[in-house]
């Protein structure tokens, strides 16, 4: 991964065979971000994406692996019990023009990945939400 920061603004270039969510775990480590929201584009061949069923509380997950244009990441980085948290969501598109969507698992990128992350100064941090089963925002 490749970067270059404007205030509170990083570009962010992942290549090739890099994947998307260690990288950009890594990324936010190294540099401290702790809050933020993020949105890319690009290419991939492999990703899996989840989907949150709200009355069984259970993810169900699919691999596509071919070629796929990322139309739209987007996400937001967070804390849970102090340690980052990234909640991802992508949609790709084939090459008979479907487009698939969800919670991004992983994604592994076939061409490049260009993403602009906003960084925050501050933290809101996240819990464990019984009723909804999902790590929800803390906000007091």
């Amino acid at each position: 991964m490749k970067s270059k920061r404007f205030g509170n603004k990083y570009f962010l270039r992942i290549d090739k065979g890099e994947e998307v969510v260690g990288s950009l775990y890594n990324f936010c480590k190294e540099n401290n971000v702790k809050l933020g929201s993020l949105t890319g584009l690009g290419a991939a061949d492999r990703l899996t994406v989840g989907l949150y069923n709200t009355e069984t509380h259970e993810y169900h997950n699919k691999e596509l692996i071919g070629e796929y244009e990322i139309t739209n990441l987007t996400g937001n980085i967070t804390t849970k019990d102090g340690e980052l948290y990234l909640h991802l969501h992508i949609t790709v598109g084939n090459e008979e023009y479907e487009a698939f969507g969800g919670h991004l698992n992983e994604c592994h990128i076939s061409g490049t990945c260009e993403i602009i992350l906003d960084t925050v100064d501050g933290e809101v941090g996240r819990f464990f939400d019984e009723s909804s089963g999902l790590n929800i925002f803390k906000i007091d």
